[in-house]
């Protein structure tokens, strides 16, 4: 131990963290996951608690004490006091010298491009979009749920079908099979079942993000109600894209549009169809592709770029996550 690292890498997202500690050739010493990062629900130093059991994982596999430089992408890092917050948190812990801390949305952004230019939509349990370029500029939303304007994610895709399914199970709604497919999914028989089991949390409140890939499912079956919301998703995604686009003054040049998080990775082809569609319409310039490399990557080449490492580094750290 007592040697330096180049760069510490930190993907911190509210169901896990992962770590890279890195060379200065971009060599992967070492990587290392940890639990979520849910600051707003456990307080900002337990939440890093739980990503500094990790980071001294990493820091003893690679034999290192230190680094020069931490690149910090953390979930509900949404404004920029938060990341100034998260900010002076983090150089309190020691890692390293210098720290530079982003919303985990710009790892996803970095992970899919070959600089640090272009948008990327994130579709998880929630929903983001950010964009950047080179000259620093970037575009984002803060990404906090309805009360900012989003719509969708992994559950809210969930409690939409909810909703529509307690609606027309009871007249209130148009039919649809959402009534037999999400009860099914908990062995229970009616959604009266389903909504009594939740509110009384037999099953637990967590568990309704299980929903999202029923309501694919039926949709793929032909639902129309069930088609309605994912096509309402691939019109909130490319409407989310082409704001930030525009605010970059890059609607009119070849860009990428990354989509990446559990709900858009899964590539299904009602959405992903819907998406590519909207986009050649929108913003014909845009070029759309999934993201499938861990996020990490993402934090890691960002920290490669703040530290100004060549492009041979760049190419290594890539190639270790992307053999």
């Amino acid at each position: 131990m007592g040697m330096t690292a180049r760069v510490l890498a930190i993907d911190a997202g509210n169901s896990k963290t992962d770590v890279a500690v890195l060379a200065p050739d971009g060599t992967v010493l070492s990587t290392a996951r940890g639990g979520g990062f849910r600051p707003h629900a456990a307080g900002t130093e337990q939440a890093l608690d739980t990503v500094a059991k990790a980071v001294t994982t990493a820091f003893t596999t690679a034999g290192v004490s230190t680094a020069d430089h931490l690149s910090a992408c953390l979930a509900n890092a949404d404004f920029p006091f938060e990341e100034e917050q998260l900010t002076t948190a983090l150089r309190a812990r020691g890692w390293a010298t210098t720290v530079k801390v982003r919303n985990d949305t710009f790892a996803i952004l970095r992970a899919g491009t070959t600089e640090p230019r272009g948008v990327a939509v994130v579709c998880g349990a929630g929903i983001n979009c950010v964009g950047m370029r080179p000259d620093g500029r970037t575009a984002r939303f803060p990404a906090l749920g309805r009360i900012s304007g989003d719509w969708g994610g992994g559950w809210g895709l969930a409690e939409e079908a909810l909703w529509h399914a307690a609606r027309a199970e009871d007249g209130r709604g148009e039919p649809t099979t959402l009534t037999r497919t999400l009860p099914a999914h908990f062995h229970l028989p009616s959604m009266y079942a389903l909504i009594e089991a939740l509110h009384r949390e037999h099953i637990e409140p967590a568990r309704r993000h299980e929903l999202t890939p029923v309501l694919f499912t039926t949709a793929a079956a032909g639902d129309p109600t069930a088609r309605a919301l994912i096509d309402r998703m691939a019109d909130e995604v490319a409407t989310m894209a082409t704001v930030a686009l525009t605010r970059l003054d890059l609607l009119n040049e070849e860009t990428p549009v990354l989509l990446g998080g559990g709900v858009l990775a899964a590539a299904h082809p009602q959405l992903d169809t819907g998406i590519r569609t909207l986009l050649s319409a929108r913003a014909p310039k845009a070029v759309p592709q999934v993201v499938t490399a861990s996020p990490v990557l993402g934090a890691a080449l960002l920290g490669l770029d703040d530290v100004e490492a060549p492009t041979a580094a760049q190419a290594r750290t890539r190639q270790h996550y992307e053999p």
